[in-house]
């Protein structure tokens, strides 16, 4: 793999040491007053500390490494290499430039080379992409690039439909809009019936099978 596509699967590297939760706690009470109001009401008086643990769990990405969930896979399939898809995984995200939510559903196949991996990896390496300040783009191409790096499959098909609070809460305020962003590496990329019969199964889970 070349080193950027590489860059996109591992933690960043060149940061400041991390500050401390009494750090992080003043910086939002200087928001909090910059936004108009009084940190030291009874109302918000624990709200930098809420915030901080929220801030904890909807970015817990960072602490996770996304490899480390694909490392054990099983070889013992009986010669299975249809594609494997995972439909529907439902995850929380937070747009890099104005830290506002990302509420969507990731739809992940591959086609597997050799090994597998347990399905509920799958999910958790959405959730570890997901749960950090994104880009929907960029999160499409770090899950597939990673399945790819680790698994080595015949290919990979990342789908994402999301809802982006920046777009439906500020700026255009238009409600309702889902944005579709699509990976195709491999065979998924290199044969279009491959590529379209993941679509169809994404849309008509039994569409492969004639039903």
């Amino acid at each position: 793999m070349d080193t950027g596509r590489l860059s996109l699967i591992t933690q960043p590297t060149h940061m400041e040491p991390k500050p401390t939760r009494e750090e992080a706690e003043a910086a939002l009470r200087t928001l909090l007053r910059w936004a108009g109001d009084d940190p030291d009401r009874e109302g918000l008086r624990d709200t930098p500390a809420r915030v901080v643990r929220a801030y904890e769990d909807w970015f817990s990405g960072y602490a996770d490494d996304p490899v480390s969930f694909l490392q054990r896979t099983f070889e013992e399939v009986d010669g299975y290499d249809e594609m494997v898809v995972l439909r529907d995984i439902r995850f929380e995200s937070h747009c890099e430039h104005h830290l506002a939510p990302i509420i969507g559903r990731a739809h992940v196949g591959y086609l597997p080379d050799r090994k597998v991996v347990g399905i509920s990896k799958l999910a958790r390496v959405v959730d570890a992409y997901a749960r950090r300040l994104q880009v929907q783009e960029k999160m499409s191409a770090q899950i597939a690039h990673c399945i790819q790096h680790i698994l080595e499959p015949k290919g990979v098909a990342v789908v994402i439909e999301a809802s982006h609070e920046c777009m439906t809460t500020r700026g255009v305020h238009k409600p309702g809009v889902s944005m579709v962003t699509s990976m195709m590496l491999g065979a998924f990329r290199e044969d279009s019936r491959t590529r379209r019969e993941f679509l169809a199964m994404i849309r008509h889970p039994n569409a492969s099978n004639g039903v």
